[in-house]
């Protein structure tokens, strides 16, 4: 695989997973428990649409022919997305988004401090800027799991019933393949094995403090990196995607 092709999959990985889980976040506005949580889940999500529009503008640059960050985001088909799975789970309730944030901020941030010695300009810039964004995602969402995991029994069975369902995608944010060995080869992208002891350390810590328990790892689901998803995607960008496609090319 060449290293530009490799390149223009890797960003798309990350900034699908982005746009994603920015959608998500999104149909929780006006629907916060508290006013306060309602911005900040907002807050979030705006910060994941900025970094997904970064590496979508550079994914474009890549792949010429006349493409851009609207028509990577908004104009391909649901096997041509290649977000992490988890990001594209249902909301559920308070407890069930929290712990989906706790796991994937988790991700990211160990991500992210591993793009800041990529061997790519690019790359490297755009850790550095968004690691700071994630960092605060990551102490947010484990401030709340903490508090829901020593809160009422209540809080704690839905926190659980939040891991137990949600522990099964988490395989599927390591899996590496040929674009992997590839910029990895190059000093472009980390080895994702050594990312997925950093962040199981860093989960195990929140969970530890919140009194859950990490479930067995049964009934994994994963194929992110081949555009294999959950029905829930289709879902997703049969909403996203309706002003782009009724009105082609559509601008602000």
């Amino acid at each position: 695989m060449k290293t530009q092709e490799a390149i223009y999959q890797y960003c798309l990985r990350i900034a699908d997973s982005n746009l994603i889980l920015a959608q998500r976040l999104a149909e929780w506005c006006s629907r916060g428990p508290i006013l306060e949580e309602d911005l900040a889940m907002t807050n979030i999500s705006l910060d994941l649409f900025g970094q997904a529009e970064t590496l979508y503008e550079y994914a474009a640059t890549i792949k010429g022919d006349n493409a851009t960050a609207d028509s990577l985001a908004f104009l391909r088909v649901e096997r041509e997305y290649f977000n992490r799975l988890i990001t594209e789970q249902p909301n559920g309730d308070f407890a069930v988004t929290m712990v989906r944030e706790v796991l994937f901020s988790a991700y990211q941030n160990h991500l992210y401090q591993a793009l800041c010695k990529s061997n790519d300009e690019m790359f490297r810039g755009f850790a550095e800027k968004a690691l700071k964004e994630v960092k605060y995602h990551l102490r947010h969402s484990s401030e709340w799991v903490i508090r829901l995991g020593g809160g009422t029994e209540e809080s704690k069975v839905r926190s659980q019933a939040a891991l137990n369902e949600l522990w099964r995608f988490t395989v599927d944010m390591f899996e590496m393949d040929e674009v992997d060995e590839e910029l990895i080869s190059m000093g472009i992208a980390p080895d994702m094995k050594e990312i997925n002891k950093s962040w199981m350390k860093t989960v195990t810590e929140v969970f530890t403090e919140a009194e859950l328990h990490i479930p067995d790892l049964n009934n994994v689901i994963k194929g992110s990196n081949k555009g294999i998803h959950t029905e829930h995607l289709g879902h997703i960008l049969s909403e996203m995607q309706y002003l782009q496609r009724a009105f082609p090319g559509a601008t602000w």
